[in-house]
């Protein structure tokens, strides 16, 4: 009589329950290295402050449509129903049979039905069902994080498609400009070749950098086609397909203002990708606890009500209630159950050091897109110099080729730095907007409008 109460001591004072680390454990400086900070706008649906109709109206279309989401999002169901699972583990179990049969005597064959039902209640004296229940809740934890993360992803990823395909619309319609640009110098220099003002050396070279600018073209056209693919598929449709409000002509997206990069801290509370790193890391810590347990005396309380046996016409008549206890006390098996203890131990470790270092790569990620859209701002505002400039060089020698007093070297080598520099423009353009994108995904901005 003195076993159980002594065995219920035991299980009190060793409680498998396991504190698993956290954010306050995970260092994280006061603020970014890079000065950049967005301008302000409203809402935290970072992609509208491009004010671009299309893009929103991709993304929205990606956020009902994508498969991935799809695919996380019932993968968090199922999370959800093996939780639902593990509590109902907590309850007692309770199963009805029936067991038939025939009787011969003296008198004949007789049937016999004995109906019953069985009950099991486990009472948790060891810890297990608890930590298992801490371990799905964590589980299910993980999967809803995982479906922000994803929807977060898909956000980003519209976003930089799409601005390769305004990118490379731009650079197809500045290449019809330069192709005709330079049709127009070839003119001049085949007309002042058939006047003998010019070799026919010059006519080559001319007709050389106009076959040039063409060969880009398919290129181009490439690019954009995968573009277009990509961001069909992202919103689940077929390649080949946009809506019509995409391929309506607009050129990159100009961003207007958002909401703020916030501080380090905040990465370990916004980015889901780390909320998921967390769960694992209480799952991780859930299962330490469950393996314990295996150490602690288990209780299982079983029962039975059992009704009389009878014919099959006949009326039940009586039954008979049985109601035991199964108490298992762990004494050896070899090193087992410690041995389980230790690896769920390490794996803890493990996943509380791919969340730091998880933590480290987000940091990274926002330093260099903070970074890279300094870069880009810089070097936009440069090139718009440097086009002013090369577009008076190129008027200028071209002037001076019509009098005879500079080279056709002369115009060629202005014409080229010309369209170079516009080329240069419209990339640095689409790689500003993209390191935008870059600082909104990388901050985490997607968790509060992506989650469902």
């Amino acid at each position: 009589m003195l076993l159980l109460p002594a065995c219920l001591a035991v299980a009190a004072c060793a409680s498998p329950v396991v504190q698993a680390p956290g954010r306050a454990d995970v260092a994280m400086p006061p603020d970014y290295g890079a000065d950049y900070r967005p301008p302000s706008g409203t809402g935290e649906a970072w992609w509208t402050g491009f004010d671009d109709p299309a893009l929103n109206a991709l993304i929205s279309a990606a956020q009902a449509e994508n498969l991935d989401i799809a695919a996380t999002a019932a993968r968090l169901e199922a999370a959800r129903a093996l939780l639902r699972a593990e509590r109902g583990d907590r309850l007692p179990s309770v199963d009805a049979g029936v067991s038939a049969g025939a009787d011969l005597s003296a008198s004949g064959l007789r049937d016999a039905v004995s109906p019953g039902v069985g009950v099991i209640f486990d009472p948790d004296l060891s810890g297990r069902l608890s930590a298992e229940i801490e371990a799905a809740a964590a589980s299910a934890a993980a999967a809803e994080y995982l479906v922000a993360d994803v929807r977060r992803l898909v956000a980003a990823d519209v976003s930089q498609r799409y601005i390769e395909w305004r990118r490379t619309g731009e650079r197809l319609a500045l290449l019809d400009q330069s192709t005709e640009l330079q049709q127009q110098t070839l003119r001049i220099v085949e007309l002042r070749n058939e006047a003998g003002l010019s070799a026919n050396l010059d006519v080559r070279r001319a007709a050389a950098d106009l076959a040039q600018t063409r060969a880009q073209r398919g290129l181009l056209e490439l690019q954009r086609a995968e573009a277009a693919n990509a961001l069909a598929v992202l919103i689940g449709s077929f390649p080949g397909s946009l809506p019509p409000v995409v391929e309506e002509g607009g050129g990159i997206p100009r961003f207007v203002g958002g909401p703020p990069r916030g501080v380090p801290a905040d990465l370990l509370r916004r980015r889901p990708d780390l909320l998921v790193a967390e769960a694992r890391l209480v799952e991780a810590a859930a299962q330490i606890g469950a393996e314990r347990a295996d150490l602690l005396p288990s209780l299982v309380i079983p029962g039975e009500i059992a009704l009389g046996a009878g014919s099959l016409g006949g009326v039940l008549s009586d039954f008979l209630l049985t109601l035991g206890a199964s108490l298992n006390l762990p004494l050896f098996d070899g090193g087992r159950r410690r041995a389980e203890i230790a690896a769920a131990s390490a794996e803890a470790e493990a996943r509380f050091a791919d969340y730091r270092q998880a933590s480290l790569v987000v940091l990274a990620e926002v330093e260099n897109a903070l970074v890279a859209i300094e870069a880009y701002s810089d070097r936009t505002r440069e090139l718009a110099q440097a086009i002013e400039e090369s577009e008076t060089a190129f008027n200028q020698s071209n002037a001076l080729y019509r009098e005879g007093l500079a080279s056709l070297f002369d115009v060629l080598d202005a014409q080229r730095q010309l369209i170079a520099s516009r080329q240069a423009l419209i990339d640095s353009e689409a790689a500003l907007a993209s390191s935008i994108v870059g600082l909104y995904a990388a901050v985490g901005h997607c968790q509060e409008n992506c989650a469902r």
